[in-house]
């Protein structure tokens, strides 16, 4: 399938779930505007202190952790290939009374769309998925980076991906596949609200290891701080995981495998 097929399908995917996300309580947009952050606990201990620090965030959807960094001092943008995701990014950041710059741009081309760099690049959950060339997209990150600043990357883990949906036992699709997968479920709405059907239900999906992350990462010449593998996840990927709080484990006395991970790259200072 070629970028111009994929493009389309995702986008029009994005743009129709915005609306829904905005209005689902699985994001619940007032708790935030109320003063909530959406960030996890691991995140804010391993990126640190960002007060007074330029943030940009890659493939940011309608903004929420975005913002949630500009809560915690950081001068923020975000960017995503949506421009509905970035008209609600705005209206939220006004409607909170935070700072924040918005810009609707595909990820590759973000180093001209926003022409500037920054001290931490941040992408999120679910993002490495949308993307068809992951060596591509390390250079943009590099590229955005000033010496001495930092790439996190939070994730879910690829491994988890491999296996069935139901006691997360058997492994049913393969870890090294190449090219992109196709889906579409329209009978089973969106993560945030199931019971929402959506029209734009196709999406394209890459297969990314974390091998695949470090080499690209590796390879645009920035340097791998740490690599955490973490046996949770913050959704019911598999029937068999149990509820902690805000944090799905398998049950106890199961072999734990890796369902997210994080990690962090610098660009070397000259």
């Amino acid at each position: 399938m070629t970028q111009p097929d994929h493009q389309t399908i995702n986008k029009a995917l994005w743009d129709e779930l915005v609306p829904i996300h905005v209005a689902s309580d699985f994001y619940d947009v007032p708790g935030f505007k109320a003063g909530k952050l959406t960030l996890r606990d691991f995140e804010l201990d391993e990126v640190g202190d960002v007060q007074g620090r330029r943030l940009v965030h890659l493939q940011c959807h309608f903004g929420l952790d975005t913002l949630s960094w500009a809560r915690r001092g950081a001068e923020v943008t975000g960017l995503d290939f949506s421009g509905k995701a970035i008209e609600a990014a705005r209206a939220v950041a006004a409607e909170a009374e935070l700072p924040a710059r918005f810009v609707a741009s595909d990820v590759y081309d973000a180093e001209t769309a926003l022409g500037e760099t920054y001290d931490i690049v941040y992408t999120g959950l679910g993002a490495l998925c949308w993307l068809p060339d992951l060596r591509r997209w390390a250079g943009v990150v590099a590229s955005l980076l000033r010496p001495g600043g930092f790439l996190y990357l939070a994730e879910f883990h690829p491994f988890a991906d491999t296996l069935d949906d139901a006691e997360g036992r058997t492994v049913t699709l393969d870890y090294f596949a190449e090219g992109p997968r196709i889906w579409d479920e329209p009978e089973t709405g969106s993560y945030a609200d199931p019971d929402t059907p959506v029209q734009n239900s196709r999406s394209v999906e890459f297969v990314h290891g974390v091998g695949e992350v470090v080499s690209a990462l590796a390879a645009a010449g920035l340097r791998i701080e740490f690599l955490h593998e973490h046996d949770y996840t913050l959704w019911q990927r598999f029937t068999a995981l149990e509820r902690h709080g805000t944090i799905y484990r398998l049950p106890e006395g199961r072999p734990r495998i890796p369902l997210m991970y994080s990690l962090r790259a610098a660009k070397p200072s000259p």
